[in-house]
């Protein structure tokens, strides 16, 4: 009986899902601001210039969307007491043929389908010594204006304002199989490559035979794979699907497992959480997650990774083969995107060729990268015989 009933609700589910999918292609107010392209100036301790280029884009096929206001708030993050630390911000318009305003004021402009136009923000920050100062989170609040009403929108910006000397004398950790070295970044985002990355801060410590191993959540974070939970609207699945899951789950809010179904699709998570119920009935726990995929396993809620990210759903990375073949190729060290945490449990997303699984297991076991805020998200694997 049990199983009749749980087949009946899933049926009914799939129904809803499916209208609710057809509703929700409606073009509506399908404007949105890109991640832009920064440029900042941190040289003058007592004096930083942040600026941001941004595109606004219309994706609706031939729909007017009206951008009609633009505001800027700056959170800023440190060790140190931010109470004399003054900001200055300002606002331009980029419209083709228009001159831009000097006042704040974005005025009402129309982008037409398929269309976009651009804006400028200028930060000024201000303190006797910003040093301190670790990374500033941008949010452009605009609203969207057209078919779909008025549609409040945020595009969020993480900036890192403390750079590590990529230089500097760092301890190796030994075991078994290898030494270990995590290696410290500024805070990675969306505007950092990987491969960039890895020049930057792991090849002054590198010899031939290391392994370099990211961790999956700055993979996914640097994919720019992370949604604040205000731009995600969960759904009839969602709001009642995540009270099934633990509570320590990443998948038991409906945000977090909202975002899973916009990743896989409602349909997967139906049949993975039917499936799974009917597989826990006869002693099978977990086949949810090997119903639903690997992002399934991967999503990371609020509080799941360092600040300012712990106010976001992080989902997994993509394409993790291709990133370490490309390691591989580009820099010389063979890779590997892992998921590694204090319950001594390794998870090895992707690997390049002949790179030792047991190496790696033994390695990071005891979570060298840290799970708190040591913002070491590499680490150097030297194996022995390497030494």
């Amino acid at each position: 009986m049990k199983i009749l009933i749980l087949v009946g609700l899933g049926l009914a589910a799939l129904a809803w899902l499916l209208f609710e999918a057809q509703f929700r292609q409606r073009q509506g107010n399908d404007l949105e601001i890109d991640q832009g392209a920064w440029e900042w100036d941190l040289a003058d301790p007592k004096n930083y210039q942040l600026k941001g280029v941004f595109r606004a884009l219309n994706h609706t096929r031939n729909l007017d969307v009206f951008l009609t206001e633009v505001k800027v708030e700056v959170t800023l993050l440190s060790k140190a007491n931010l109470e004399h630390t003054a900001q200055i911000i300002r606002v331009r318009s980029l419209h083709a043929k228009e001159l831009p305003r000097n006042d704040n004021y974005w005025e009402a402009y129309i982008v037409k389908g398929q269309q976009q136009t651009g804006l400028e923000i200028e930060i000024e920050l201000k303190s006797e010594d910003l040093s301190p100062l670790r990374s500033a989170w941008v949010r452009i609040h605009y609203v969207a204006y057209g078919p779909g009403g008025r549609t409040p929108k945020i595009r969020h910006c993480i900036l890192p304002l403390k750079f590590p000397d990529p230089n500097l004398d760092l301890t190796w950790q030994p075991t078994e199989a290898a030494g270990v070295l995590p290696i410290p970044t500024h805070l990675l985002t969306v505007l950092d490559d990987p491969i960039a990355v890895i020049r930057q801060y792991v090849l002054p410590h590198a010899k031939p035979g290391d392994i370099v191993t990211i961790g999956e959540t700055p993979v996914a974070i640097m994919q720019g794979r992370w949604r604040h939970p205000s731009d995600i609207r969960p759904g009839w699945l969602a709001k009642r699907l995540c009270y099934y899951f633990l509570r320590t789950s990443s998948l038991a809010t409906a945000c977090g497992l909202q975002s899973l179904v916009d990743e896989v699709g409602a349909w997967r998570v139906a049949y993975a959480f039917i499936g799974g119920a009917i597989a826990k009935l006869f002693g099978q726990p977990g086949m949810f997650y090997n119903l639903a995929g690997e992002q399934a396993r991967l999503v990371d809620d609020v509080t799941g990774t360092l600040p300012p990210y712990d106010q976001f759903i992080v989902l997994g990375p993509k394409n993790s083969q291709a990133l370490v073949d490309q390691i591989l190729q580009e820099t010389g060290l063979k890779a590997a995107i892992v998921d590694v945490n204090d319950l001594k449990k390794v998870a090895i997303l992707a690997k390049t060729a002949d790179t030792s699984t047991e190496i790696l297991n033994q390695a990071l076991l005891c979570n060298p990268a840290g799970n708190a805020a040591e913002q070491t998200p590499l680490v150097l694997i030297r194996p022995v015989s390497a030494k």
